[in-house]
């Protein structure tokens, strides 16, 4: 119980160093706080009992963070090559979860609407070298938001959503399109956020253990 408590605090205390060091300039610190991130989302989701398919998909995320600290193209390429991994290790664990729920068929055409439009946009500015990659990475995320809302709900479906969101800003970095002040603090938030959220929302959707119901059975009786 303890666990569940301290890692969660300190997800969030490494985070609000890391967007203070963005907000602030300071690049050093930036790096430290940010390779820390998703190895305590990790640790805590493994404590707390969670799937190793939810594990892997973080320590995933994890590669692509280090992976973008450097400038380098070949560095943006393995980056998004283990973000990707770490949608396709999501999307085979919340399809475990079930069929979609109710109103799956218009979020599909939604979500689909989405994709079709933002890369449609970004295409004629992107680096003809990335385009088909940077398609085919979007098409997956897309699907894994998708997926986080249909077959979790809400909470895992925000989580998606704002990861949507990081990955759209940073495209539209590498598209040159004008972007918002401070574009990396607005990514990390929105990316952090939603990683946070994608946790909670699929340890939060387990189904009780078999002990718990059968304790629950026996007081009733």
């Amino acid at each position: 119980m303890r666990a569940s408590r301290v890692l969660p605090a300190a997800f969030a205390l490494a985070l609000t160093a890391d967007l203070g060091c963005l907000a602030g300039g300071f690049h050093p610190g930036h790096v430290v706080a940010k390779v820390l991130l998703m190895p305590l989302l990790a640790l805590w989701a493994a404590r707390a009992g969670g799937p190793r398919l939810l594990v892997a998909a973080l320590l995933c995320g994890w590669g692509g963070d280090v992976l973008l600290l450097s400038d380098a193209d070949p560095a943006f390429m393995a980056g998004m090559a283990c973000f990707a991994a770490g949608h396709v290790c999501y999307l085979v664990l919340f399809r475990r979860h079930g069929p979609p729920r109710a109103r799956a068929g218009v979020l599909a055409v939604g979500y689909a609407a989405a994709l079709v439009t933002l890369v449609a946009l970004l295409w004629p500015d992107l680096p003809p070298g990335l385009r088909v990659p940077v398609a085919g990475y979007s098409t997956l995320l897309t699907a894994m938001a998708y997926t986080a809302v249909t077959r979790l709900g809400p909470v895992a479906g925000l989580g998606g959503a704002l990861f949507m969101l990081s990955d759209t800003l940073i495209a539209t970095g590498v598209a040159d399109w004008p972007q918002l002040p401070r574009p990396d603090f607005w990514i990390m938030l929105t990316y952090a956020a939603g990683q946070f959220l994608l946790v909670r929302g699929t340890l939060d959707a387990r189904p009780a253990p078999a002990t718990a119901y059968r304790e629950g059975r026996q007081s009733t009786l």
